[in-house]
Protein backbone atom coordinates (compact mmCIF):
# COMPACT_ATOMS: atom_id res chain seq x y z
CA UNK A 1 0.00 0.00 0.00
CA UNK A 2 1.25 3.28 -1.00
CA UNK A 3 1.50 5.95 1.64
CA UNK A 4 -1.03 9.61 1.09
CA UNK A 5 2.31 11.22 1.04
CA UNK A 6 3.82 9.43 -1.70
CA UNK A 7 0.62 10.15 -3.75
CA UNK A 8 0.46 13.54 -2.56
CA UNK A 9 4.11 14.07 -3.82
CA UNK A 10 3.65 12.34 -6.86
CA UNK A 11 0.69 14.90 -7.87
CA UNK A 12 2.75 17.93 -7.13
CA UNK A 13 5.13 16.54 -9.76
CA UNK A 14 2.52 15.82 -11.97
CA UNK A 15 1.40 19.53 -12.11
CA UNK A 16 4.85 20.52 -12.23
CA UNK A 17 5.32 19.04 -15.71
CA UNK A 18 2.59 20.10 -16.42
CA UNK A 19 3.41 23.32 -16.03
CA UNK A 20 6.70 22.87 -18.27
CA UNK A 21 4.69 20.91 -20.79
CA UNK A 22 2.24 24.14 -20.87
CA UNK A 23 5.23 26.34 -21.64
CA UNK A 24 7.11 23.75 -24.36
CA UNK A 25 3.48 23.66 -26.25
CA UNK A 26 2.64 27.30 -25.88
CA UNK A 27 6.15 28.79 -27.33
CA UNK A 28 6.03 25.99 -29.99
CA UNK A 29 2.20 27.38 -31.01
CA UNK A 30 3.67 30.96 -30.86
CA UNK A 31 7.27 30.08 -33.00
CA UNK A 32 6.29 27.62 -35.26
CA UNK A 33 9.58 28.35 -38.15
CA UNK A 34 12.19 28.52 -35.19
CA UNK A 35 10.69 25.25 -33.99
CA UNK A 36 10.80 23.19 -37.28
CA UNK A 37 14.52 24.74 -37.62
CA UNK A 38 15.62 23.64 -34.19
CA UNK A 39 13.91 20.10 -34.20
CA UNK A 40 15.51 19.27 -37.15
CA UNK A 41 19.02 19.12 -35.28
CA UNK A 42 17.70 16.34 -33.11
CA UNK A 43 18.76 12.83 -33.72
CA UNK A 44 15.68 10.87 -33.99
CA UNK A 45 17.28 7.25 -33.52
CA UNK A 46 19.27 8.16 -30.64
CA UNK A 47 16.69 9.52 -28.67
CA UNK A 48 14.53 6.58 -29.58
CA UNK A 49 16.67 4.43 -28.07
CA UNK A 50 17.32 6.19 -25.15
CA UNK A 51 13.58 6.79 -24.36
CA UNK A 52 13.05 2.70 -24.53
CA UNK A 53 15.93 1.75 -22.39
CA UNK A 54 14.07 4.71 -19.82
CA UNK A 55 10.38 3.05 -20.13
CA UNK A 56 11.53 -0.39 -20.31
CA UNK A 57 13.05 0.24 -17.25
CA UNK A 58 10.05 1.43 -15.79
CA UNK A 59 8.81 -2.45 -15.88
CA UNK A 60 12.19 -3.84 -14.41
CA UNK A 61 11.40 -1.56 -10.60
CA UNK A 62 7.52 -2.74 -11.00
CA UNK A 63 9.35 -6.35 -11.11
CA UNK A 64 11.40 -5.44 -8.54
CA UNK A 65 8.56 -4.52 -5.98
CA UNK A 66 6.67 -7.42 -6.75
CA UNK A 67 10.27 -9.55 -5.70
CA UNK A 68 10.02 -7.18 -2.31
CA UNK A 69 6.38 -7.72 -2.12
CA UNK A 70 7.51 -11.56 -1.96
CA UNK A 71 9.68 -10.93 0.37
CA UNK A 72 12.67 -12.49 -1.61
CA UNK A 73 15.84 -10.11 -1.33
CA UNK A 74 18.15 -12.02 -3.84
CA UNK A 75 17.35 -14.78 -6.55
CA UNK A 76 16.96 -17.90 -5.96
CA UNK A 77 17.58 -19.58 -9.49
CA UNK A 78 20.26 -19.25 -12.01
CA UNK A 79 21.30 -16.01 -13.51
CA UNK A 80 19.00 -15.84 -16.24
CA UNK A 81 15.80 -17.40 -14.78
CA UNK A 82 14.09 -13.96 -14.55
CA UNK A 83 11.10 -15.20 -12.49
CA UNK A 84 13.63 -16.12 -9.96
CA UNK A 85 15.01 -12.79 -9.71
CA UNK A 86 14.77 -10.91 -6.40
CA UNK A 87 14.56 -7.20 -5.51
CA UNK A 88 18.13 -6.77 -5.85
CA UNK A 89 18.57 -7.88 -8.93
CA UNK A 90 15.49 -6.06 -10.70
CA UNK A 91 16.92 -2.79 -8.52
CA UNK A 92 20.34 -3.49 -10.10
CA UNK A 93 19.12 -3.81 -13.53
CA UNK A 94 17.10 -0.39 -13.46
CA UNK A 95 19.92 1.43 -11.40
CA UNK A 96 22.34 0.62 -14.95
CA UNK A 97 19.32 1.22 -17.39
CA UNK A 98 18.54 4.70 -15.44
CA UNK A 99 22.09 5.42 -15.44
CA UNK A 100 22.26 4.44 -19.43
CA UNK A 101 19.51 6.89 -19.95
CA UNK A 102 21.41 9.88 -17.99
CA UNK A 103 24.50 9.29 -20.13
CA UNK A 104 22.70 9.06 -23.29
CA UNK A 105 20.77 12.76 -22.05
CA UNK A 106 24.04 14.30 -21.70
CA UNK A 107 25.37 12.92 -25.15
CA UNK A 108 22.30 13.97 -26.67
CA UNK A 109 23.32 17.54 -24.62
CA UNK A 110 26.65 17.62 -26.23
CA UNK A 111 25.28 17.48 -29.46
CA UNK A 112 23.11 19.80 -29.48
CA UNK A 113 25.22 22.55 -28.25
CA UNK A 114 27.85 21.36 -31.39
CA UNK A 115 24.36 22.73 -33.29
CA UNK A 116 24.67 25.70 -31.59
CA UNK A 117 21.15 25.08 -29.62
CA UNK A 118 21.87 25.78 -25.49
CA UNK A 119 19.79 26.95 -23.05
CA UNK A 120 20.19 30.76 -23.95
CA UNK A 121 20.06 30.35 -27.88
CA UNK A 122 16.46 31.03 -27.96
CA UNK A 123 13.02 30.43 -26.78
CA UNK A 124 13.28 26.41 -27.84
CA UNK A 125 16.80 25.66 -26.08
CA UNK A 126 15.23 27.30 -22.91
CA UNK A 127 12.10 24.97 -23.51
CA UNK A 128 13.51 22.20 -24.58
CA UNK A 129 16.36 22.00 -21.38
CA UNK A 130 14.31 23.22 -18.95
CA UNK A 131 12.23 20.79 -19.30
CA UNK A 132 14.70 17.18 -20.23
CA UNK A 133 16.96 18.96 -17.44
CA UNK A 134 14.21 18.87 -14.75
CA UNK A 135 13.50 15.76 -15.81
CA UNK A 136 16.75 14.70 -15.83
CA UNK A 137 17.64 15.42 -12.28
CA UNK A 138 14.29 13.97 -11.48
CA UNK A 139 15.82 10.72 -12.76
CA UNK A 140 19.22 11.11 -10.65
CA UNK A 141 17.34 11.67 -7.77
CA UNK A 142 15.54 7.96 -8.57
CA UNK A 143 18.91 6.42 -9.25
CA UNK A 144 20.19 7.58 -5.70
CA UNK A 145 17.25 6.15 -3.93
CA UNK A 146 17.69 2.86 -5.70
CA UNK A 147 21.07 3.06 -4.28
CA UNK A 148 20.38 3.75 -0.79
CA UNK A 149 17.29 0.78 -0.73
CA UNK A 150 20.21 -1.68 -2.34
CA UNK A 151 22.61 -0.54 -0.03
CA UNK A 152 20.48 -1.69 3.22
CA UNK A 153 19.36 -4.94 1.62
CA UNK A 154 22.99 -5.72 1.46
CA UNK A 155 24.23 -4.42 4.49
CA UNK A 156 21.62 -6.46 6.64
CA UNK A 157 21.53 -10.40 6.94
CA UNK A 158 18.74 -12.44 5.19
CA UNK A 159 16.75 -12.50 8.27
CA UNK A 160 16.72 -8.83 8.68
CA UNK A 161 16.21 -8.19 4.88
CA UNK A 162 12.75 -9.91 4.99
CA UNK A 163 11.80 -7.98 7.66
CA UNK A 164 13.46 -4.75 6.13
CA UNK A 165 11.40 -5.81 2.86
CA UNK A 166 7.97 -6.21 5.05
CA UNK A 167 8.65 -2.30 6.17
CA UNK A 168 9.97 -0.74 2.95
CA UNK A 169 7.23 -2.36 0.82
CA UNK A 170 5.23 1.29 0.68
CA UNK A 171 8.43 2.86 -0.19
CA UNK A 172 9.91 0.67 -3.06
CA UNK A 173 5.97 0.82 -4.06
CA UNK A 174 6.28 4.60 -4.47
CA UNK A 175 10.03 4.50 -5.92
CA UNK A 176 8.16 2.34 -8.49
CA UNK A 177 5.08 4.40 -9.28
CA UNK A 178 7.61 7.69 -9.42
CA UNK A 179 9.91 5.58 -11.83
CA UNK A 180 6.85 5.04 -14.18
CA UNK A 181 5.83 8.78 -13.89
CA UNK A 182 9.31 9.93 -14.81
CA UNK A 183 9.16 7.70 -17.89
CA UNK A 184 5.56 9.05 -18.65
CA UNK A 185 6.67 12.84 -18.56
CA UNK A 186 10.29 11.91 -20.75
CA UNK A 187 8.17 9.71 -23.26
CA UNK A 188 5.66 12.59 -23.77
CA UNK A 189 8.58 15.51 -23.83
CA UNK A 190 10.92 13.21 -26.18
CA UNK A 191 7.82 12.38 -28.69
CA UNK A 192 7.10 15.95 -28.84
CA UNK A 193 10.15 16.78 -29.81
CA UNK A 194 11.01 14.01 -32.11
CA UNK A 195 7.64 14.20 -34.04
CA UNK A 196 8.50 17.63 -34.57
CA UNK A 197 11.88 16.60 -36.06
CA UNK A 198 10.52 13.50 -38.10
CA UNK A 199 7.82 15.62 -39.40
CA UNK A 200 10.24 18.73 -39.97
CA UNK A 201 12.71 16.45 -41.62
CA UNK A 202 9.81 14.81 -43.94
CA UNK A 203 8.71 18.28 -44.96
CA UNK A 204 12.52 19.19 -45.97
CA UNK A 205 12.71 15.89 -47.76
CA UNK A 206 9.01 16.43 -49.92
CA UNK A 207 10.46 20.10 -51.13
CA UNK A 208 13.94 19.44 -51.64
CA UNK A 209 12.14 16.65 -54.45
CA UNK A 210 9.54 18.92 -55.56
CA UNK A 211 12.75 21.64 -56.38
CA UNK A 212 14.69 18.91 -57.68
CA UNK A 213 11.47 17.71 -60.14
CA UNK A 214 10.99 21.47 -61.33
CA UNK A 215 15.01 21.80 -61.98
CA UNK A 216 14.99 19.13 -64.13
Amino acid sequence: MVSVGTVVWLSSELMFFAGLFAMYFTLRSTSGLMWAEETAKLNFPFALVNTIVLVASSFTCQMGVFAAERLQPRRTGGRFSFTQWGMNGWFILTFLMGAFFVAGQATEYAMLVSEHVSLSSNAYGSAFYITTGFHGLHVIGGLIAFLLIMGRSFARRSSDTLRQLQRSSPRTTGTSWTSSGLASSWSSTSSSSQLDSFSTRGRISRSGSRSHRRIE
